[in-house]
């Protein structure tokens, strides 16, 4: 794992405009079976606002296990969890909710039941749409799942929007491009830190992803590999993916995020 020390990322702050820099953070914490103070170590560190969580706790008292880590890192409890098949939202107390809904997707018979944590808040003088996701092991399914995740962002008739989680495919996968193609793929656009997510043992591949709708400035977005007070030791022991932290600059107003270009192939078409 690379350990060179990134160029700061810019802190969360409101211009004077009410345009907002936020820190945004997706992680696939595989249902805090590991370390789990290392994870909330790790989540602290990156001083998020908004946290996208895939695999979090679905069984037995799932609500307890997830409030617990979002008190571990000085968060709350935003949507999903199980009620989404796995991903969840946390924010920080600058978010300010306007509402929230969980999305199951179609079933395939014999595969996992797959679901999107949504969101619209307000951060400064924005209004921006969230949506957290896990997507499919299996291509097909994913693909679909890509075409409907640009969907459901458009029906959130939002002026901006984000969508971060773990795509299960590497940037040149076409479900990847898919996505790329309608909105902006953070790491493409600003790299910084590191690049590849899986395995923190051994770091060979770019899966988890920050995705942007146009009109969101990417300042930067990658692994915080080297960021103070995020370690090795941590990020290896946390979980078995490691994070994407992205800062972003969010204007006010501007066109809707469903006003933008569809993918290629996407239902919208």
């Amino acid at each position: 794992m690379v350990t060179s020390v990134p160029r700061p990322l810019p802190n969360s702050r409101t211009e004077p405009d009410g345009s907002a820099v936020i820190r945004v953070l997706s992680y696939n914490i595989r249902s805090m079976r590991d370390d789990e103070d290392a994870l909330a170590r790790v989540i602290r560190a990156c001083r998020p606002d908004l946290v996208f969580v895939q695999e979090a706790p679905r069984f037995f008292r799932w609500r307890k296990h997830a409030a617990r880590l979002a008190a571990k890192s000085e968060l709350v409890m935003l949507s999903g969890g199980a009620t989404a098949a796995g991903p969840l939202l946390l924010c920080s107390l600058r978010a300010t909710v306007e509402r929230t809904e969980d999305v199951l997707l179609p079933r395939t018979p014999g595969l996992h039941r797959r679901g999107f944590a949504t969101a619209v808040v307000r951060v400064g003088g924005v209004r921006l749409g969230l949506l957290c996701c896990h997507l499919s092991l299996q291509t097909d399914e994913r693909y679909a799942q890509a075409g409907m995740l640009l969907d459901r962002l458009a029906a959130m008739d939002v002026p901006h929007a984000i969508a971060a989680g773990d795509v299960n495919e590497r940037p040149g996968g076409r479900s990847f491009r898919r996505l790329a193609a309608g909105l902006q793929d953070a790491w493409a656009v600003s790299p910084w830190g590191g690049e590849y997510t899986s395995t923190p043992a051994d770091p060979h591949q770019r899966i988890d992803a920050v995705f942007a709708t146009p009109g969101i400035e990417v300042l930067g977005c990658g692994v915080p590999v080297g960021l103070p007070g995020v370690s090795e030791t941590d990020l290896t022991a946390a979980t078995d993916h490691l994070p994407v932290l992205a800062a972003l600059r969010v204007p006010v107003g501007d066109a809707p995020a469903s006003r933008t270009a569809p993918a290629p192939g996407s239902r919208r078409s």
